[in-house]
Formats: C-alpha cells, sequence, structure tokens
C-alpha cells in the first residue's frame, strides 16, 4: 500500500476506536504508533526480518514527539489561563458578576437567564476553560432561576450553554492550542476573539429574549433594583476588568511600540495578579489547595491528549495525508465557500463523538492547509485570494470559525462535556435534561456562526486596529 493509503486506512481505524468510547488521547497514540510501524515496515516491501526494525524506529520517533512538542514555550499559557479562573472564582468575583448583571439586565423578559449569559461572559474574560465556568455557574445561577420559577432543564442549560464562551472570549485555551497547532501568533488570535464571544453572548441573550415573548411564564423578570443598587454592584466587578486590562497591555503595549512581554508572561502576570486579589479577600489555604488541584487536574488532562494526537500528526506528516486532502480539495468544482460551509458542518457531526480539544487537535493538521490552499495559500495577498483575506487573516479568521464549532461539541449530546460537568454538579438535574436544556442554544450558534463567515470584519477588527 502507499504512504496515503495507509494513512487514510489507520485515520479509519482512529475514528472507529473513537465512537467505540476509547479515549482520544489513547486511540491517537495507538493509532499514531501502528502507522509509524506500518508505512516504515512498508518500506521495507513487509520483509518479516524487519517488522522488528520498523517497530524500533516507530516507538523511538513516537517517542521523541512529546518531549519536542510539549515543551512549547506557549503551552504554558494553558495552566496558567485556567489557574486565573479558578482563583477568580474563590476570590468571589463570580458571584459579584452575577449580581452585577442581574441587577442591569434582570429586568429583561428571561432576565436572570440572560444575566447568566452576561456573568459567564465577563467570567471568560479571566478563565481559559469552559468546564470551569460552567461548574462554577451551576452553584451560583441556577439556584436563583429555580427560585424565581425558572425550568430546571432550561435553567441548567443556560449555564452549560454560556460556559462555552469560555472557549471563544481570551484568555482561551483552546485558542492557544489552535495556535501551536498551526504556528500562527498566539497573540493576533486571542486578541480576536473578544468582538466574537461578545456576538456570541449577545445572540444567546437575544434567543433568551425571543423566547421568554414567546412562552408563557418562560423566565419572570428580576426587578425592583434602584440605579444606587446598580451602580453600587459594579465596583466587586472591578477587580476582573483591572486582570483583563494588566494581560491585554502587557501583551499589546498601549503605548505603541514593542509589547512589553508575551502572552506567556502576560498569562503567568495574570495568574499573579488574581492569586493576589484573592488573598487579599480571604481565600483560604483550602481554597488555594482545591484552586491548584483542579487546575493540575484540567491541564493533565489537555497535555495528555496533546501528547497523543501529537504522535498521530507525526504519523500523518510520514503518510503525506495533508497536502493530499489540501489538493483534493482545491479540486472541487464547487465554490470555495460552499466547501468551507461543508467541513464547518463536518465539525458540527464530529463533535456528536468528540471532545473539543481531541477534535481541534486530529483534524487541523489536515484541514488547516486544506482552508489555506483554497484562501490561495499562506502567503497571498488580499486582491489574491478567494476569500478576501491575506493568509495571515484567514488562519486568524478560520481559527475563530472552528473555536466556535468547537465551542457546539461542548453541549452537543452524547459527550457534550459541560452538560456532564452542570449535572455532576447538581445532583437533581439529570444530564439528559442539560442536553434539553441546552438544545436551543444550537439555533444560536447557527446564527453566529453565519455572521462570523458573511462578515469576517467581525473577527479582524482588533487584530487590524492594534497590531496593523
Amino acid at each position: 500500500m502507499e504512504p496515503i493509503e495507509i494513512g487514510i486506512a489507520v485515520s479509519c481505524v482512529l475514528l472507529v476506536m473513537v465512537v467505540l468510547g476509547m479515549r482520544v488521547a489513547f486511540a491517537a497514540g495507538l493509532s499514531g504508533l501502528i502507522g509509524l510501524v506500518w508505512i516504515f515496515w512498508a518500506k521495507k516491501g513487509y520483509d518479516p526480518e524487519a517488522f522488528f526494525w520498523a517497530l524500533t524506529v516507530a516507538t523511538k520517533t513516537a517517542g521523541q514527539v512529546p518531549h519536542s512538542k510539549i515543551t512549547t514555550n506557549a503551552l504554558s499559557l494553558i495552566p496558567t489561563f485556567i489557574l486565573i479562573g479558578y482563583l477568580a472564582y474563590h476570590a468571589g468575583l463570580t458571584k459579584a458578576l452575577f449580581e452585577a448583571a442581574k441587577r442591569w439586565v434582570g429586568w429583561l423578559p428571561g432576565g436572570l437567564a440572560v444575566s447568566t449569559v452576561f456573568a459567564t461572559a465577563g467570567f471568560a474574560a479571566v478563565s481559559g476553560a469552559s468546564v470551569a465556568t460552567s461548574a462554577v455557574f451551576a452553584r451560583i445561577a441556577i439556584p436563583e432561576m429555580l427560585k424565581v420559577g425558572y425550568d430546571k432543564r432550561f435553567a441548567a442549560g443556560v449555564v452549560a450553554a454560556g460556559g462555552t464562551l469560555a472557549s471563544l472570549i481570551p484568555p482561551s485555551a483552546i485558542l492557544v492550542i489552535y495556535a501551536i497547532i498551526v504556528e500562527q501568533d498566539v497573540g493576533r488570535l486571542l486578541l480576536a476573539g473578544f468582538l466574537p464571544g461578545a456576538f456570541s453572548a449577545v445572540i444567546y441573550a437575544g434567543l433568551i429574549v425571543c423566547m421568554a415573548l414567546v412562552i408563557k411564564n418562560f423566565g419572570p423578570p428580576v426587578g425592583g433594583f434602584s440605579w444606587k443598587e446598580r451602580f453600587v454592584s459594579l465596583p466587586p466587578t472591578l477587580p476582573i476588568v483591572f486582570v483583563v486590562v494588566i494581560i491585554i497591555s502587557f501583551i499589546y503595549n498601549p503605548f505603541g511600540g514593542d509589547s512589553w512581554g508575551t502572552p506567556t508572561e502576560g498569562g503567568a502576570l495574570g495568574a499573579f495578579v488574581v492569586f493576589c486579589i484573592a488573598m487579599m479577600k480571604g481565600m483560604r489555604w483550602g481554597q488555594l489547595k482545591e484552586a491548584l488541584i483542579e487546575s493540575a487536574k484540567l491541564s493533565v488532562m489537555i497535555f495528555t491528549i496533546i501528547w497523543g494526537v501529537l504522535i498521530y500528526v507525526r504519523f500523518l506528516g510520514f503518510a503525506d495525508l495533508p497536502s493530499a486532502f489540501a489538493d483534493w480539495i482545491t479540486s472541487l468544482e464547487f465554490s470555495p465557500m460552499l466547501i468551507l460551509v461543508c467541513i464547518l458542518l463536518a465539525y458540527a457531526v464530529l463533535g456528536m463523538f468528540m471532545d473539543a480539544i481531541g477534535m481541534l487537535l486530529l483534524t487541523l493538521p489536515v484541514v488547516y492547509p486544506a482552508v489555506m490552499a483554497l484562501n490561495g495559500g499562506e502567503g497571498v495577498s488580499v486582491a489574491d485570494s478567494t476569500f478576501g483575506l491575506s493568509g495571515a487573516e484567514c488562519a486568524i479568521w478560520f481559527g475563530i470559525l472552528v473555536v466556535k464549532m468547537a465551542e457546539l461539541c461542548l453541549i452537543t449530546p452524547p459527550i457534550g462535556l459541560n452538560c456532564f460537568v452542570v449535572a455532576g454538579v447538581r445532583d437533581d438535574i439529570s444530564v439528559q435534561d442539560v442536553f434539553t436544556g441546552a438544545s436551543p442554544f444550537f439555533v444560536a450558534d447557527a446564527l453566529t456562526i453565519a455572521g462570523l463567515v458573511a462578515f469576517p470584519g467581525i473577527v479582524l477588527y482588533l487584530p487590524r486596529l492594534l497590531l496593523g
């Protein structure tokens, strides 16, 4: 068999293992090792005596991958971003955000649900993990919504869907992973996530208001707050604004000239600032220990997936599958925009069977070169491109689209991770109830994706404004 044929066969085996329930990290690592052995052995004409030679070379090749790739400085952003979120929770910043949102927008139809969406968006600005955001607001927002008569399924669905915003609004661990896989600037991608994240939150809020207006007794508004009470609720939220400004200013010097530091250093500085705030607010040793342990658990899970998938990605390189797929995509006699939409729909289907991070790690080495080829190549100018974007702009735009699709995976049955997290926090709400409550947000996500595809300027405005 040719290397490309081996690549296709092993990829099919990988998908079967994932669908059957094997963890992505182990399925990818095992598939990559098998594929490497197969390719090296095939080069020796399947000589029985050469099998152990192929196994030895493949094992050495696979063994070098995790260390060589995982030592990338940019990956240290992931644990610091996650730690920021857990420390912010123990500093009481999440309760302050929810209270402020409730006082300012609670008067709207479905006001508490809208408040939850905006509060999760605000918390996402200091949390790099959707799972952490969902877990935190399952404890804070769901009891408040149940108290005023919300259906428990929808209350849980709002929290699960709102938690997905942490995947897009920086600091975002998934955006960092995307940047590393496709070898793009982490800072530009983090900056590009702000407006799409805010746009997505507004779409969520609009959907909730429309449902409250149409469905009787859906979600009563929460009023009775004076203007004084509203303004009093704002100062407790300022630490979050302060942390965001510090991180962004450190990475993108607001006074012009070179940046003051790298995104990695900015993440570390943000974690230190939130730690100081939490200590000033009386965080105890037990809370700090819990924040560190939870951050370590989530970071280890992400890094394990990366280790396994990188072995598979190395195998894809030997099989030359990414370039072959790109050539095939560009040869199709359909419009590039239609092909892009089909790729995004394929992500929606794939997300039903894989977690978001694993899905991106497995697919991007093949899909990203194809999308860039559709636009005209890595170094294409705006004038010569298909989508009207330069190569660098197309990489950022596609990254935001893919991460938004990854958000959808977090609430898609049967393995939507956010839904399992919410159900795990609330013993009185089943996973099926959470999936049911989150289902209306598929419509909102579809509208968001359509808006980002039709108007790339939403994604690219801030990178163009601040970075040129």
